[in-house]
């Protein structure tokens, strides 16, 4: 574990890490898990749609979840927080079982935020482009802090195709955008959430606008370029 002041980063599994932390110690979770589900999964999911997120669960075993997340992490999630207040980054066939857990079970306001991207990989002419992520948010008593310039329901953006290079993650997401998420759903000094932090976008967001963070990631590379973009942060914020 790396400690710098109002800062942790922690290397290890996601989902041993977080029944670490302590019951409602953090303020908002921003994470952007590993979205590719193999074909039974999105199979279950398309032919299923009207079942309840438990009845998935309880339908899948560990092997059919290749590299997505594993959604028994939800239940987390709610412990960690002080009230329900997440945004997740997530695929489109992964939108109606997280609604169907926060919204249908838990009873959570929500929002779809989407980013649209302006250079999409190119198709192979038989589906539409791949040219959207989907955000959800869901909050219960958190209070929003948006402003015009903040308070659209989408982006349209490319991807930073230099970003990717230079921190060597393939999904890394625009800097600008997850600052908005920080702004708008937190305040000085509030404790954030990254599960799943890659290379440590949320981190450094969180940093340079005051907020500490609790970053979480299996791999030390990642680890290791989170913890030299939040120190390049703090430096010139």
């Amino acid at each position: 574990m790396i400690k710098i002041e109002d800062m942790r980063l922690i290397l290890g599994n996601a989902y041993e890490e977080i029944k670490k932390l302590p019951d409602k110690s953090v303020d908002l979770i921003i994470t952007d898990p590993p979205y590719d589900i193999d074909t039974k999964y999105t199979s279950c999911m398309r032919n299923d749609i009207g079942k309840s997120y438990h009845s998935v669960i309880r339908e899948l075993s560990a092997d059919d979840l290749t590299s997505g997340i594993e959604l028994s992490i939800l239940d987390d999630f709610l412990r960690v927080l002080k009230t329900v207040n997440i945004y997740i980054w997530c695929n489109r066939r992964q939108i109606i079982p997280y609604l169907d857990f926060f919204v249908k079970e838990h009873g959570c306001n929500y929002d779809i935020l989407v980013w649209i991207k302006t250079n999409p990989i190119p198709g192979c002419g038989r589906n539409y482009l791949n040219d959207k992520e989907y955000c959800l948010y869901f909050r219960k008593s958190a209070r929003l802090h948006t402003t015009y310039q903040r308070g659209h329901t989408y982006w349209i953006t490319p991807t930073n195709k230099k970003d990717k290079t230079l921190y060597g993650h393939p999904t890394v997401k625009p800097q600008a955008i997850i600052e908005d998420l920080v702004l708008n759903s937190s305040e000085e000094g509030d404790v954030i959430l990254d599960p799943f932090s890659g290379s440590g976008t949320t981190g450094a967001a969180a940093v340079k606008y005051h907020r500490s963070f609790i970053g979480i990631e299996k791999e030390k590379k990642y680890l290791n370029i989170s913890q030299q973009r939040i120190h390049e942060m703090r430096l010139f914020s």
